[in-house]
């Protein structure tokens, strides 16, 4: 299974790091590092920059906020560094963090660094070598749901994350700032969207009566699956958008991804995710099995998967808006406005009563 293994490649140009500042204060910063330093980048992923690092035999991960405008809350690298630190011994899915620095003299930007999660890690397709069928897929997502349930089974007050977050009107925040932050990112190729962000400000749910940490953005590819047995989840990876909240926006966001084989032909086309290969949970029975797991009551999931679905828009609008305006040069970027077209009908389709 060692060809599956995630693995990083030459770093980007433009997006390169100073390797003498970086291993000098390594070298400070973490006892018993030898070696020169070696950087590659890993490809994938929108948001923030993911380095791998080694030094001798150590291996590392660095996380840095992406160059050019950014969201004012967003790529907030020592909320990420926070959460680790406190989940890390409770929930062992979270890397290790190993160090957190502010200091611009390094890269000009904030930035920590983590122990590395050596395993798989799924994209857009699914590898043959695994010989994945029918069983497997239903199991691994299954397995998805399990540490979804599991992170929301955390006592976040024991952990040490009380304040954290806002619990109290996390709903109602959401819905009102995402759609602030897509009036603010769009541009004249996408719709206003201004009928499903009206429909969610009235369709809001009661308060949750239980809080959790959530991760905002739990799916398979934020997730890396041991070699050995590629069933079994070891790591849980990108918590930049984790916080304190009703659990169920933390399960809307993971159906958004939630692709299934009766969608429209250019969001199977577009998925980020395997889950519309035969075998895996569909999104009513991700749902269904997590009400099993926790007990919670689930009669509204209608609003909470076109909100799932909205707030996707807006991070591939946020995305998009950068390379719009010359902002990034990275060519992968060019199809999410498209995407925000497709996943803007979907939305409004959920809101007219087409859940499913």
């Amino acid at each position: 299974m060692n060809e599956l293994l995630d693995r990083a490649a030459q770093v980007r140009p433009g997006e390169e790091l100073d390797a003498g500042r970086l291993e000098e204060f390594l070298r400070l910063s973490i006892p018993g590092l030898d070696g020169k330093l070696e950087i590659s980048q890993f490809p994938s992923g929108y948001s923030n920059l993911t380095y791998f690092l080694r030094m001798g035999g150590r291996e590392m991960v660095l996380r840095r906020p992406p160059h050019g405008t950014k969201a004012k809350t967003a790529h907030d690298m020592s909320r990420e560094h926070k959460v680790l630190s406190a989940l890390h011994p409770v929930f062992p899915y979270c890397p290790k963090p190993l160090v957190y620095s502010e200091d611009p003299a390094v890269m000009g930007c904030h930035f920590y660094v983590m122990e590395r999660i050596e395993g798989i890690i799924l994209r857009r397709s699914l590898p043959p070598e695994l010989g994945f069928g029918e069983s497997e897929l239903r199991r691994l997502t299954q397995r998805l749901v399990e540490v979804m349930a599991e992170l929301h089974a955390v006592d976040y007050q024991a952990a040490g994350l009380g304040e954290f977050g806002k619990p109290q009107g996390y709903v109602r925040r959401q819905v009102e700032g995402w759609s602030k932050r897509y009036r603010a990112a769009r541009t004249p190729d996408v719709p206003d969207g201004e009928a499903v962000m009206q429909w969610l400000a009235a369709e809001m749910p009661p308060e949750s009566p239980t809080s959790t940490v959530i991760h905002n953005d739990l799916k398979l590819d934020n997730v890396v699956l041991d070699s050995g047995d590629p069933l079994k989840i070891v790591g849980v990876l990108d918590w930049e958008m984790a916080t304190l909240g009703d659990p169920l926006m933390d399960l809307a966001c993971t159906l958004a991804y939630w692709v299934q084989a009766d969608d429209p032909p250019e969001m199977v086309e577009g998925a980020s995710m395997i889950t519309h290969l035969p075998g895996c949970l569909t999104r009513w029975e991700a749902v269904e099995y997590y009400g099993q797991l926790t007990g919670r009551v689930m009669d509204r999931m209608d609003f909470y998967y076109c909100f799932g679905l909205f707030r996707l828009v807006v991070i591939a609008q946020q995305i998009y808006y950068r390379y719009f305006h010359g902002q990034t040069a990275d060519s992968r970027f060019a199809r999410l406005g498209g995407m925000v077209n497709i996943l803007l009908a979907k939305a409004q389709a959920v809101a007219s009563g087409e859940y499913a």
